[in-house]
């Protein structure tokens, strides 16, 4: 058994303990000793990446112990290419919220100069950060499903406190909404989850040992809606997203980005993973009103995202025809769609990811989240508004940015797809093309808004960047233009886990899908 996988969630729980102990007043000494903790994770994450074997077992690094041995449930960890990807955009994002974050846990000020004072303390907010990542490794390592959904629960918790207690003005609101909505999808999937153990009276929740077991048709589909329905609104799909641009807007902008931009994934990866090859027939029954529903998510998303007047909805917005994408991309079943769909969810973590920093720097300045508030940003702060250009350029997926790779690997794989007759994904690869013109609209507006035009008063008044901030938003720039030339690394680990997750759903796919996406 491989230690790699405890120790990485073991790493970040012990510093959130010797953070949370150190005692009042260690404000910045909490803050150095997050940083420092999340940086090891990177190290250790990145070091285990580079042993992973593409040509190898499609589990790697496993570790599995008896946990609750009457029931026959083990902590059982390890991860395949997708998962790995996902842990490592996890460990680049932490340490970089932590510096971003450096002083939203002191308090934030609103446009009208009234001081929002956080409920709790600052070193709280750094542990709760450290207890997160822990949860996220967790979330995407697990190989028991009951585990995993242990980590889906769990990892609620530093979040609704992150939002509730370090948010804005309706913070409690939205921490609240949040909650909800995510415990009604966790309580249908554990029903779920009893449900499959039960029926496959395997005395096992180990899902390489549950893959294809599960037969009748009927009994696939009820488990399916359990799994699928969570897995939606963690996405978070249309129509039940609407507590995402709540959520996103009020929490912190670090926080933020690991809402949007790791959190949510978790509803993509549970689709691609378990909704798809613990039940494949209810996959393929189900194929065509779940891509509806993503266009629909594509197009409503993209066109509500033009009328928002508030920066950080707006970018939540953004996400929800993002994630629509993401789903097509899952259920056109393709090898080029589902690959595409594994690296939309890396590209868009390190896209959103950036655009929120860049747009929490701005709303730090001038205490308004409001586009009417700003312009003329570039003449004042031109490396700030130089950072936010390119991460919004992303957004809307410029080719030679790393969302195009995806957004583009997602269509045509869709579009090529004869997993249930090329008319039908054919349309809805078309249709949601149009959000391509969208994408260019609502991005290009907020930052002639907010960059251009004659400078607004308060802004004149603004600071550009400094060191902190430069190296919160310079490594994700890096990332979004390396591998929007250069997303072979990625590929090369994607692609053996999506042929695999293909074989056991027992789709055919056309070789130039094949043919695309080893390119």
């Amino acid at each position: 058994m491989s230690p790699w996988l405890p120790i990485l969630m073991a790493v970040p729980v012990l510093g959130a303990i010797v953070v949370a102990l150190l005692p009042k007043g260690s404000d910045k000494l909490a803050k150095q000793a997050t940083l420092l903790v999340s940086l090891v994770v990177l190290v250790l994450t990145l070091v285990m990446a580079v042993q992973f074997k593409t040509g190898g077992p499609r589990f790697q690094f496993q570790a599995v112990y008896d946990w609750i041995p009457s029931f026959g449930v083990k902590f059982g960890v390890g991860v395949d290419g997708i998962a790995l990807v996902l842990i490592a955009l996890s460990a680049v994002l932490v340490p970089i919220v932590v510096l971003a974050s450096w002083h939203d846990a002191d308090g934030t000020q609103s446009a009208d100069g009234t001081l929002i004072t956080p409920k709790r303390s600052v070193k709280t907010y750094f542990s709760l950060l450290l207890v997160l990542e822990a949860m996220m490794i967790g979330v995407f390592a697990s190989t028991d499903i009951f585990l995993f959904y242990v980590f889906f629960e769990a990892m609620l918790i530093p979040m609704y406190f992150m939002i509730g207690s370090y948010g804005g003005a309706q913070r409690s609101y939205a921490a609240v909404k949040f909650l909800l909505y995510s415990l009604f999808g966790g309580l249908l999937m554990l029903v779920a989850v009893i449900a499959l153990y039960v029926v496959a009276g395997k005395g096992t929740f180990m899902f390489p040992e549950l893959v294809g077991v599960i037969q009748d048709p009927a009994t696939q589909k009820w488990l399916f809606a359990g799994f699928f329905i969570a897995f939606a609104i963690k996405a978070p799909l249309w129509p039940v997203h609407t507590w995402l641009p709540d959520a996103a807007a009020q929490a912190p902008a670090g926080a933020a980005v690991l809402l949007v931009g790791v959190l949510d994934k978790v509803g993509t990866f549970g689709m691609l993973r378990f909704c798809l090859e613990l039940f494949p027939d209810a996959a393929k029954a189900f194929t065509m009103p779940i891509v509806v529903l993503a266009v629909i998510s594509i197009i409503y998303g993209a066109i509500v995202a033009i009328g928002q007047t508030d920066m950080k909805r707006l970018i939540a917005y953004t996400s929800i025809s993002h994630f629509g994408f993401i789903v097509m991309g899952v259920f056109a079943m393709s090898q080029v769609s589902q690959s595409g769909a594994a690296l939309y969810m890396v590209n868009h973590g390190f896209a959103t990811g950036a655009l929120f920093l860049a747009a929490g720097f701005l709303i730090a300045r001038r205490g308004s989240p409001h586009i009417a508030d700003y312009g003329g940003v570039q003449k004042v702060t031109p490396l700030l508004a130089g950072f936010f250009l390119i991460a919004g350029l992303a957004g809307l997926s410029l080719p030679g940015l790393s969302s195009f790779v995806s957004e583009f690997m997602v269509m045509i794989g869709t579009y090529t797809s004869s997993a249930f007759g090329s008319g039908a994904l054919a349309v809805a690869a078309i249709v949601s093309a149009l959000a391509v013109i969208l994408a260019a609209v609502y991005i290009l507006w907020m930052v002639q808004r907010t960059l251009n035009g004659p400078t607004a008063e308060p802004v004149k008044a603004f600071k550009d960047l400094n060191v902190r901030e430069i190296v919160v938003l310079a490594p994700l720039i890096a990332l979004i233009i390396g591998f929007g030339f250069f997303p072979k690394p990625l590929l090369d680990v994607i692609n053996p886990t999506v042929t695999q997750t293909l074989v056991n759903v027992k789709v055919d796919n056309p070789a130039i899908a094949e043919k695309g996406a080893g390119q």
